[in-house]
C-alpha cells in the first residue's frame, strides 16, 4: 500500500505536485471549478489581482466558466492557498460559501429545489455532492432521534485548507437551506475539529448557533423535524429530469466509483466498529464477491480503502488536538493504543506523536 507519509495534501503552498506514488485521486481531474470561479469573482468584485494565483497549475481563468472543465485536488488546492496567502481576507471560506445559491450548482440545485420535502433535498444533495464541485466527501448521519446531520469528511490530510474547505462548504450549505426554507432557518450548532480562529465572531453571526471547536466531527447538527417539510418549489417530473442528468454528469466509470465512494463512507461512519468486507457488503445489499469484484474493477483492494480511511481520519484528529493518541485510536477501531501506534507507523512511517508535532 501506498504509504500515507507521502500523502500529497501535506505539499507546502510551493510545492503541491504530487510525488512519486501518491493517492491518484490527488492528481485526477473530476471535480467542476465552482469553488474557484466563486473565488475569482470575489477578487473581482474587491479590485484583487487574482492571474497569479494559477501559474503553474495547467488553468486559466478565462477557462473556469466552461461547463466541460474539471480540475483536480491539486489545481484547485494550489489555486485556494495563494488566494488565502494574496487576499488576507479572514474568513474567506465563508466569505466564499454565503454569497452561493441553489442556483451556483446548476443542474443538482434544480434538483434540489424541486424536490418534495427538505430531507429528499440533502439527501439529493449529498448523492451528488461532487457534482457541485465539493471538494470535501459529505454525509449524512442521525445523531439522535431528533438530531440529524451533515458531516464533512477530509479527502487527504491538507490540515492548512481544512477550515477554508469546511467555511466554504457549511456557509454555502446554510445560504441553500435558507433559500428553501426562509431565512429563518438556524441550524442547532456546528462542530469542527480545528481550533477555534480570530474571527470567530464572524461564525457567530452567520450560523447563528452553538459552535464546537476542537471536536472529533466536523459536521453541522439541525433539528429533524426539518426533515418532514415541504417545499413549495416542487415539481417531481423536473426534479427526475434534473436528477438523471445529474447521473449522466459522473461521466464514465461512475458506477465504478460510486462503490467506492459508498465503502469509504460506510467505513467512515463505523470506524469504531471496524468493519470487514463481509460487514460492509452486507450494509450495501450486495454479496461479498461482487463488492471485491466490483472493487477490483476500480482498481481497488478493501484492505487498502481500509488502512487508507483509517489514517486519514487518524491525522485528521491528530491536528485537530483535542484528544489523546489512546482516543483517537478508540475512534478509529483500535482498543489497544500499542496496536494503533504499530498500524499507525505501517500507515505513514511515523509515530503518532511525531505526526502530531509535525502538524503543529
Amino acid at each position: 500500500m501506498t504509504s500515507v507519509a507521502a500523502m500529497p495534501g501535506q505539499a507546502t503552498e510551493e510545492s503541491t505536485g504530487a510525488p512519486a506514488g501518491a493517492d491518484p485521486r490527488f492528481t485526477s481531474a473530476e471535480t467542476p471549478p465552482n469553488i474557484l470561479v466563486h473565488l475569482t469573482q470575489l477578487a473581482i468584485a474587491r479590485g484583487l489581482p487574482y492571474d497569479a494565483w494559477f501559474t503553474g497549475s495547467g488553468l486559466r481563468r478565462d477557462q473556469l466558466n466552461d461547463p466541460t472543465l474539471r480540475v483536480s485536488y491539486r489545481q484547485a488546492q494550489m489555486v485556494i492557498r495563494r488566494a488565502l496567502l494574496v487576499t488576507g481576507v479572514t474568513g474567506l471560506g465563508l466569505e466564499v460559501g454565503r454569497v452561493e445559491t441553489l442556483g451556483s450548482f446548476g443542474l443538482l440545485g434544480l434538483a434540489m429545489m424541486t424536490s418534495a420535502t427538505f430531507g429528499e433535498a440533502i439527501n439529493v444533495g449529498i448523492t451528488h455532492h461532487r457534482v457541485s464541485g465539493s471538494l470535501l466527501d459529505v454525509s449524512f448521519e442521525v445523531i439522535s432521534p431528533g438530531e440529524v446531520a451533515l458531516a464533512a469528511w477530509p479527502r487527504f490530510n491538507d490540515a492548512p485548507l481544512l477550515p477554508f474547505l469546511c467555511e466554504e462548504l457549511f456557509a454555502s450549505s446554510l445560504a441553500i437551506s435558507r433559500q428553501l426554507l426562509g431565512g429563518d432557518f438556524r441550524p442547532s450548532r456546528l462542530e469542527v475539529t480545528y481550533a477555534k480562529p480570530a474571527h470567530v465572531d464572524a461564525y457567530t453571526d452567520y450560523f447563528q448557533c452553538e459552535l464546537v471547536f476542537g471536536a472529533r466531527f466536523n459536521r453541522i447538527v439541525l433539528d429533524a423535524q426539518w426533515l418532514e417539510h415541504p417545499l413549495p418549489s416542487h415539481n417531481p417530473l423536473t426534479a427526475q429530469q434534473a436528477l438523471a442528468l445529474c447521473t449522466q454528469q459522473h461521466g464514465v466509470g461512475g458506477v465504478r466509483q460510486e462503490v467506492v465512494t459508498s465503502v469509504e463512507r460506510l467505513l467512515r461512519s463505523h470506524l469504531r466498529q471496524q468493519p470487514r468486507l463481509p460487514d460492509v457488503a452486507r450494509m450495501l445489499n450486495m454479496s461479498e464477491r461482487s463488492l471485491r469484484r466490483r472493487l477490483a474493477e476500480g482498481g481497488c483492494i478493501f484492505r487498502e480503502i481500509h488502512d487508507r480511511v483509517r489514517a486519514e481520519r487518524a491525522l485528521e484528529l491528530l491536528h485537530g488536538g483535542a484528544l489523546s493518541v489512546a482516543e483517537i485510536g478508540l475512534e478509529i477501531g483500535f482498543s489497544d493504543p500499542r496496536e494503533f501506534r504499530r498500524a499507525f507507523k505501517r500507515w505513514t512511517g511515523m509515530p503518532p506523536r511525531s505526526a502530531r508535532q509535525h502538524a503543529a
